[in-house]
């Protein structure tokens, strides 16, 4: 079984750390290591380094590299141009159908955390040996939901299944993405709704199919591309070809398309976390709700629920603050309240432009 490791995109929300030329998940937000750090580091138990592979953009492959020296060079796959997850995806299963197209593997992201690391592994290994027993099926990782969000897409499952090693396999329903807080609310106490991750397990052959029969014509393009692996002309052909590709989501390019009876859903708590904005950052990181959650030089007098980071040596002192995002890199100082955050994404687009620009 092999895993794939998503990490491209620019990560506006979690501006000012988070940059073009080093997105969020290349930076120190957790500790002294990044997520992609971290996100290889939990599988190292199950996946040898050569059964890993990161999906990044071309002009980032070699901070991947310095970061992960033990992921062998071939194995980072370098997009010369973002067209969203649909293209990146459809690249990924092609190369990896070229050398073992019915061999399980694993579709993971770079900018989360996951607390019950054995867990996630077992889940893995569970959604593997389903899916060699079900070669023309696809299985969704879906997390037990912590709290009515508003900014994730939420899994209904169906009926169980089976059940392998304890865990429990069932059916696909549906799914809504990012729903009002009413249907939020609803989907919380259904018992039935799961958060969606965005993980899967699956194979490249069905995936290919998928591809061959939704999207045809990037179908057709993505095995111009793959065509030229570990020849010469490999890189020369990729940047030809891969700009031209339809730019679409995965979702809408593939999963609302395959057929229900291929879809499988393993629903557990795995204490997973999305940290691509500031507030889901300091969620996944607290014991409790109001914990001040720091990084740096903090002093901190009677504060409650307020995350506050210093990549500088200078010391940021907080007194009576409550509710604040504070967060300082040396050339941008961040502060709103925690509930002004989804704006942080709306101020670094509108530098675009002007003489701050060159902050993104």
């Amino acid at each position: 079984m092999k895993a794939v490791i998503f990490a491209g995109g620019v990560g506006t929300r979690l501006w000012p750390l988070s940059r073009k030329k080093s997105p969020k998940q290349f930076e120190q937000i957790v500790g002294n290591s990044s997520t992609l750090q971290l996100s290889v580091d939990r599988l190292t138990s199950s996946f040898a380094p050569d059964q890993i592979y990161i999906s990044t953009g071309l002009d980032y492959v070699d901070m991947v590299s310095s970061q992960l020296p033990k992921i062998p060079r071939n194995n980072i796959i370098g997009e010369p141009e973002m067209r969203d997850v649909g293209p990146a995806v459809g690249l990924v299963a092609a190369i990896l159908h070229k050398d073992a197209p019915g061999e399980p593997f694993a579709i993971l992201w770079s900018d989360h955390l996951v607390k019950n690391i054995s867990l996630f592994n077992n889940i893995l290994s569970v959604g593997g040996k389903l899916v060699e027993k079900n070669n023309d099926s696809i299985v969704f990782i879906g997390q037990t939901p912590r709290f009515a969000s508003e900014n994730l897409g939420w899994i209904e499952r169906d009926s169980q299944q089976d059940e392998i090693d304890g865990i429990k396999i069932y059916g696909f329903k549906s799914w809504k993405y990012r729903p009002d807080k009413a249907m939020a609310d609803k989907f919380f106490k259904t018992g039935k709704h799961l958060w969606n991750l965005g993980y899967f397990v699956t194979t490249p052959e069905f995936l290919l199919k998928q591809y061959k029969k939704y999207v045809p014509e990037m179908y057709e393009k993505l095995q111009e591309i793959v065509a030229q692996r570990e020849k010469p002309s490999y890189e020369s052909k990729l940047k030809e070809i891969y700009p031209t590709l339809e730019k679409i989501s995965f979702d809408n390019a593939i999963l609302e398309r395959i057929e229900s009876g291929n879809r499988y859903v393993i629903a557990e708590d795995i204490g997973w976390s999305d940290v691509g904005a500031w507030e889901a950052l300091k969620e996944a990181l607290e014991d409790e709700p109001g914990q001040n959650i720091t990084k740096g030089k903090v002093i901190i007098n009677n504060c409650s629920d307020n995350l506050i980071y210093s990549y500088t040596d200078q010391t940021i002192a907080a007194i009576d603050l409550d509710h604040m995002m504070v967060v300082n890199t040396g050339d941008v100082l961040l502060i709103c309240p925690k509930k002004s955050t989804a704006k942080v994404k709306e101020l670094v687009n509108s530098l675009a432009g002007t003489d701050d620009e060159h902050l993104t």
